[in-house]
């Protein structure tokens, strides 16, 4: 087998076969290179048979390609195929408790149940127990039981970390639902990997079987692993030790499905005698986009110390756009694609990244309007969101009362006890009396009384139209439903969910703010033409759009990064907690590193923040970015960026912090609420507008972690 293409690194992390090894892979330099060929290598040089090797990846799609290089590596006269257990930590755990799982009473045709099902067995425990579900959010209490099996914490455990109602809820529903899973003989994706923890930690034979089994274990992103995860590979590398995983720490940014960064920081404290490879060469990106990456996750103190270098060629300088609005942000995007795609750059090369998918909404309507091609990858299209999909629903239902299809859509959602046997009836009482469902629900007489509260809320709904502007009949619709505390669980989903209905008040403010007469009317009729648009020909190709998040593990020839504000990209949530910040650094890493040719950063100078404009300030990842590499277009003066730049060091805070000599309109920096400027001050106290975010806070002078900008 061939090595002598690889570089000296990643020959050194394919050769180097015994013993605990951390490969650091920065973003393009050849990871799963190095995989496939460690793997050949070590079949090849006979170092071991295939079923003696554990490699682990994160999908099933990469595990299939990394099967199909291995074999091609090894030619004619080797096979990969006898690699059994190359696959997802799910599925090797599934794997294992098919052979063992006896253990835990589980016979080998248990059931795997999915998202849905485990939905319906929180459902059954809390009817059980008599819990409410009006009081309860089913899926937060799933939520919260996966997380706690991630961290490896056990039913009869939880009740000590169950402080406050909600918890003790979970702690009563969580081991009555292990039992309903027990008794169908069936487990949920998270028991794949909690299962095989415990067997291994209780059934000491079953630990020695497996180590002597796996001689050699390959895990791959190993900065996106769990505790769980965690314990399963230190258990089964302890005897043999040799295990290499390979990871980027810079890209660990999966923090909320329950990955944890310190599994590969803290690798060599686990490992002392690990031999530490670090793959710094790049073959994706100009040095132009390297050093602009580097200039921002090198602000972070929980890191490995690493720097990325290529032989490519210097490259443009990063463009940096600052738009008025966040209309003339998606005009201003689809333009560049426009004259990229007029100098003959394929839209599949062109990628819109953006933090949250709420962003995607104007960006999508730029480019309908004009007529370019695009796709969401990892979601759907802003007015095709269930969400959005059902608040159109109200407001359609309460616009036109004989739309009896977007009533049936909502009528028991959020849930009100309106099932299949009562819609069938309600629908034969209105063809008795010729009206809609909508009024015999709002027309008073005879109705059946379980529809009585949704009538009198579409009454309420119809009266308010006539008196409200659009921003207040959508938060009328949101409140009086239901349908935002519905969404109140907790759960990542239901926040993005919860960030979309507020765009769509943040359209419905744009109305309101161009024609204060504009009602419901003109409001669905123009979402409606938006909807209608057919989905464009994609013979010559779409741009792609997308999350961030969604984006990682790809690349493209040319990158547009959105919403590069304050409150946005970094997301506000995270400005009380350092570390929650510094996952946010390195999801501005991975979206700079997905540019090959060019990078394109956006930021709007006043944006529609949940139906109302706000002023906003440019990222501080923008402004960690050294000045020479920059290229400023659109109105530059609101930028903020000046020649002093360069010169400030940012985010280097000391826990001893002097006071900082600061006057009315300085702009400085706060470690919590990040960039805002200074609107008032005397000798004990700063006042600090921090935007839309945090608005203005009163500080102490001797509280101020504060740098001048």
């Amino acid at each position: 087998m061939d090595i002598d293409s690889l570089n000296e690194k990643q020959r050194k992390a394919v050769i180097t076969t015994d013993g605990p090894v951390l490969v650091l892979a920065g973003a393009g330099s050849g990871k799963t290179r190095v995989l496939t060929h460690r793997i050949a290598y070590m079949l090849d040089q006979n170092v071991c048979e295939p079923e003696q090797i554990l490699a682990v990846t994160f999908t099933n799609k990469a595990a299939a390609e990394m099967k199909e290089r291995v074999e091609k590596l090894l030619g004619r006269g080797h096979s990969a195929r006898s690699m059994a257990w190359m696959g997802t930590f799910h599925s090797v755990c599934a794997r294992i408790l098919r052979k063992d799982g006896h253990h835990f009473g589980l016979n080998q045709n248990f059931t795997i149940y999915d998202p849905t099902d485990q939905l319906d067995v929180v459902k059954q425990v809390m009817k059980q127990l008599n819990i409410s579900t009006k009081d309860v959010n089913p899926r937060a209490i799933h939520s919260h039981i996966s997380s706690a099996k991630n961290e490896v914490v056990l039913p009869e455990d939880f009740k000590d970390y169950a402080k406050g109602y909600f918890y003790e809820m979970v702690a009563a529903i969580y081991p009555k639902y292990q039992e309903v899973l027990k008794q169908n003989n069936a487990v949920d994706f998270d028991d794949l990997l909690l299962y095989v923890v415990l067997l291994l930690k209780d059934y000491p034979e079953m630990l020695e079987k497996y180590q002597r089994m796996f001689q050699y274990i390959l895990i791959d992103e190993y900065q996106d692993t769990n505790r769980a995860q965690y314990l399963l590979v230190t258990m089964l590398a302890e005897k043999s030790r040799n295990l290499c995983v390979v990871g980027d720490d810079d890209q660990s940014i999966y923090a909320f499905r329950g990955a944890t960064i310190r599994n590969i920081l803290n690798f060599e404290r686990d490992y002392p005698e690990a031999k530490v490879i670090k793959l710094e060469q790049n073959y994706r990106s100009t040095k132009t986009i390297l050093d602009a990456a580097y200039s921002v996750v090198s602000k972070n103190k929980g890191r490995t110390d690493k720097k990325l270098w290529t032989d490519n060629a210097e490259g443009g300088q990063v463009m940096l756009y600052t738009a008025t609005d966040e209309r003339d942000e998606s005009e201003w995007v689809v333009r560049q694609i426009e004259q990229l795609v007029a100098d003959s750059v394929h839209p599949e090369e062109i990628a819109v990244l953006y933090r949250t998918n709420a962003q995607s909404r104007s960006l999508e309507e730029g480019f309908i309007r004009r007529g370019v091609g695009y796709k969401i990858v990892g979601g759907v299209r802003f007015y095709e969101r269930k969400e959005i999909k059902d608040v159109l629903a109200y407001l359609r239902a309460a616009h036109n009362p004989k739309d009896d299809t977007s009533l049936l859509r909502v009528i028991n959602t959020p849930r009100r006890g309106i099932g299949p046997k009562k819609i069938s009836e309600l629908i034969m009482l209105s063809q008795d009396k010729a009206v809609s469902i909508t009024e015999l629900l709002t027309g008073g007489g005879d109705i059946p009384v379980y529809g009585v509260k949704l009538g009198t809320l579409f009454s309420q709904i119809i009266d308010k139209a006539q008196t409200l502007n659009m921003v207040e009949l959508i938060n009328f619709v949101l409140e009086q439903s239901g349908y935002l505390k519905m969404l109140d669980d907790g759960t990542s989903e239901n926040e993005a969910r919860v960030e979309n209905l507020k765009e769509l008040i943040s359209v419905a403010a744009k109305y309101t703010e161009l024609d204060p007469s504009a009602g419901l009317a003109t409001f669905l009729e123009d979402v409606a033409l938006i909807e209608a648009v057919s989905e464009q020909d994609s013979s010559s190709g779409t741009v792609t759009l997308m999350t961030i998040h969604a984006a990682k593990g790809l690349e493209f020839e040319y990158v547009f990064v959105v919403g590069m504000e304050e409150g946005l990209f970094p997301h506000s949530r995270v400005f009380t907690d350092p570390k929650e910040l510094e996952e946010e650094r390195r999801l501005a890493y991975v979206a700079i590193t997905r540019a090959k040719q060019r990078l394109h950063l956006i930021h709007a100078d006043s944006r529609v923040y949940f139906g109302s404009r706000q002023n906003n300030l440019i990222s501080r990842f923008v402004e960690d970015i050294p000045l020479k590499l920059i290229d400023k277009q659109g109105i530059g003066v609101s930028t903020g960026l000046d020649s002093t730049w360069e010169e400030v060091e940012k985010n280097d805070w000391d826990d001893d912090i002097p006071q900082v000599d600061v006057q009315i309109g300085d702009k400085v920096k706060h470690e919590y609420f990040g960039v805002g400027k200074v609107e008032d001050f005397d000798e004990s106290m700063i006042t600090i507008n921090f935007g839309p975010v945090y608005g203005t806070k009163e500080l102490s002078r001797d509280f101020a972690p504060l740098q001048k900008l």
